[in-house]
């Protein structure tokens, strides 16, 4: 990297990772793939595109509760710290915190590699006394911290409810690891989308202009050119709802038609209406993801939510 104030990490997980995840997904019934493998760079475009659509509250709601309180969450974070960002994404939210968030350093931490070192440059440009650690890592799994200097205190930020696709266990787990790789009290900054009327739901991952449509399809279409597959992407459709009784949205692709599928010699059957279930984003109340907070080793300081109660935004404590 050019800039001398940014550093990176590459512990992105190999190729045969990623292949063999896709085989696993494909084998167990029923049929499911992993939506950290959503973010090549053509589903980061995709996500940051939704996230700017009229039916898609979260992004601009969270942004909206951050602007209103960052500085009472600068407060609580402190100064001069290491401030590791989960799923940086392109780095908009880092920037509402910035106005008021003074960190020694700066971890955005990304699956996708590209659009790190893309936003990463960016931030630089604009930010150009910030010292940055771009770390490209799997943080759904087992990480540590590549730049972690015993002077500076840690604090995290994990914006845009990505904690509700993980299912509620494997959140807990995420959370306990997060606070491990916190100083003790350490603070952990996390945006949660809450429980709201399912037609509200529904519309925010069934766009009309298609484009989650489009986020989903790419899953497919970046199986085929990275592990020599040969979906149809015709074949196949996007279908989104919320899931009442699990008090989540699923995402599936359904297959139209009976069809068989290849990857590299791998054969895999589809009869017509059968899905792959690609992601799931839970809804808590306050009070519940409370309680996962503090099963996972945290205590809740303070939380934030917008006038509707759409969503939430809560500042939690290594207990």
């Amino acid at each position: 990297m050019n800039n001398d104030m940014i550093r990176f990490y590459d512990l992105h997980p190999p190729m045969a990772d990623f292949k063999q995840e896709v085989l696993d997904g494909l084998q167990t019934q029923p049929k499911a793939l992993s939506p950290k493998f959503f973010y090549d760079k053509k589903g980061s475009v995709l996500f940051d595109q939704i996230t700017e659509l009229p039916e898609y509250y979260p992004t601009r709601t969270e942004l909206d509760i951050l602007q209103t309180h960052c500085g009472e969450m600068a407060e609580l974070l402190g100064d001069d710290c290491l401030l590791v960002e989960l799923g940086s994404g392109s780095s908009q939210k880092i920037r509402t915190l910035l106005q008021t968030v003074k960190p020694a350093a700066y971890m955005p931490m990304d699956i996708s590699k590209q659009h790190l070192l893309d936003a990463a440059q960016t931030l630089s440009q604009d930010y150009p006394d910030l010292e940055i650690h771009a770390t490209c890592a799997d943080y759904s799994s087992d990480f540590d911290l590549p730049y972690r200097p015993e002077h500076l205190s840690r604090a995290a930020f994990f914006p845009g409810s990505s904690i509700g696709n993980f299912e509620p266990q494997h959140a807990k787990a995420l959370l306990k690891r997060v606070a491990k790789s916190l100083d003790s009290d350490g603070k952990l900054l996390v945006g949660v989308d809450l429980k709201k009327e399912t037609d509200v739901l529904n519309a925010a991952y069934n766009d009309k202009q298609g484009v989650t449509a489009a986020f989903n399809l790419n899953l497919l279409d970046r199986i085929n050119r990275e592990l020599a597959a040969n979906f149809d992407l015709d074949s196949f459709n996007h279908h989104a709802f919320y899931n009442e009784t699990q008090g989540r949205i699923e995402m599936h692709l359904v297959s139209q038609a009976e069809q068989q599928v290849s990857i590299g010699e791998q054969q895999f059957q589809f009869s017509e209406g059968e899905t792959i279930h690609t992601e799931s984003s839970y809804k808590y109340s306050v009070s519940q993801f409370h309680e996962l907070a503090q099963e996972a080793g945290f205590k809740a300081v303070q939380s934030w939510t917008d006038k509707q109660d759409l969503f939430s935004v809560h500042c939690l404590q290594v207990k």
